[in-house]
């Protein structure tokens, strides 16, 4: 039933222009069903992907500048010009080094907890929205598998609805739906797996800086009670 329905809202003898004479592979007449649903998983695709890559862009900074300049701040002892550099700077580097900051007079441990509960809120934030272009590079050459068998399935049902007669334009119909449907597929899946596999390995580089900078932080921030001058023993 499903196969069937399917099949009659993808069939392209219900384009207005597959019974014209004047139809041609530039017309494409009859796409069905599918080939827009798939156009509309293209446009999802490309919106995750233009996204992500401009989220990528603002959030990862040259961490080690920025290091160097929030330790330059500390080591005049001002806490709060540290903390204003961490605010005007995008990116979960700067809200992990400003947590250390904040937690400075807490102790080692404390810092390291506030690091990774910084952590465990930024990175699922760096992955938002993947899972959907991993979704779309499977399922999108099935749905242009299925446009494929509406499209052929329509041209035989074609055949036997004109007792075995058919015009070429009405074979070419469902010829181009199959192929339009398939190379549609294949082309959305190729797209989002290759802007999943780029885009995981700049979440890499990110996380990368962020276990940087966590330890820089920590060690930049524990050490600061200890730069003052060791009491002097009597001998």
């Amino acid at each position: 039933m499903l196969i069937a329905a399917l099949l009659a809202a993808a069939d392209p003898t219900n384009g207005p222009a597959a019974g014209s004479s004047a139809a041609g592979p530039a017309e494409a007449p009859g796409l069905g069903l599918l080939f827009w649903l798939l156009l509309v998983l293209a446009g999802i695709a490309v919106s995750v992907i233009i996204e992500r890559l401009l989220y990528y862009h603002r959030v990862q900074i040259d961490s080690a500048q920025f290091l160097a300049g929030v330790k330059n701040v500390l080591r005049r002892d001002n806490v709060i010009e540290a903390v204003s550099i961490c605010d005007a700077t995008p990116g979960p580097v700067s809200r992990i080094v400003k947590s250390a900051i904040l937690n400075r007079d807490a102790g080692r441990e404390r810092i390291e907890e506030s690091i990774q509960e910084v952590g465990q809120v930024e990175v699922p934030r760096l992955e938002s929205h993947l899972t959907v272009l991993a979704t779309l590079a499977q399922v999108a050459p099935l749905i242009g598998l299925l446009g494929t068998l509406s499209g052929i399935g329509g041209t035989f049902r074609r055949l036997q609805t004109g007792s075995g007669f058919a015009t070429p334009i009405d074979l070419f119909a469902g010829v181009w739906q199959a192929l339009y449907s398939a190379g549609l597929g294949i082309a959305i899946a190729v797209v989002c797996y290759t802007a999943y596999n780029y885009l995981v390995s700049r979440v890499k580089s990110v996380v990368h800086d962020m276990e940087r900078a966590s330890k820089e932080a920590v060690k930049m921030v524990a050490s600061a009670p200890d730069s003052s001058p060791a009491p002097v023993r009597a001998n």
